[in-house]
């Protein structure tokens, strides 16, 4: 089976593949041109993702978006940030709204929240979940077991939830694509 990619030149050290909006992206250093070097050695690696990748759409294909205002939406995130910490006995330093490539939200070291704008199509507990996961990051900054007993703790059902943020994710990113082709 032919693997189908796109190749980015940047100011980059070494080669690496990315499926950000669903599509392989194989980033390269300015002076290297061995593409089929790079697929050939991560084949296997492309193939699982672009089953994860097929299978997320093919359950986008029932998901909905909430449609709610920036000022709901600002002022869900803000509310879930309020019990969050206090549930946890945390606090955050400020909350930053801003659409990112590739991940829901983030928290710095300096206690700073930031969320993706796109979370306002998502529903409710999928906004608390997020916020609920960055949060976590004041307890526990890395992704390893004791982080993920804390998930556990208030959301038994994370790795569903975890499923579903992707699947939304690549129904959004898929949206953005048809809209921009139909822009042109």
């Amino acid at each position: 089976m032919e693997i189908k990619y796109d190749v980015v030149h940047r100011d980059v050290k070494y080669p690496r593949l990315e499926f950000k909006t669903g599509s392989l992206i194989l980033v390269m250093p300015e002076d290297n041109t061995d593409y089929s070097k790079i697929i050939e050695k991560h084949k296997n690696w492309i193939y699982a993702k672009r089953s994860i990748i097929k299978n997320a759409l093919i359950e986008a294909e029932g998901k909905k978006y909430v449609d709610r205002s920036d000022d709901e939406f600002r002022e869900l995130v803000y509310s879930c940030v309020e019990n969050i910490c206090k549930e946890l006995k945390l606090g955050v330093n400020k909350i930053f709204f801003r659409k990112m490539k590739s991940k829901w939200g983030s928290l710095s070291s300096k206690r700073n929240l930031t969320i993706n704008i796109l979370l306002k199509y998502l529903p409710d507990e999928l906004v608390e979940y997020v916020i609920f996961h960055e949060l976590t990051h004041l307890i526990e900054r890395r992704h390893n077991e004791h982080f993920w007993r804390i998930i556990a703790k208030n959301f038994k059902d994370y790795q569903e939830k975890e499923k579903d943020l992707l699947v939304y994710w690549f129904l959004i990113q898929q949206d953005v694509i048809e809209k921009s082709i139909e822009m042109a």
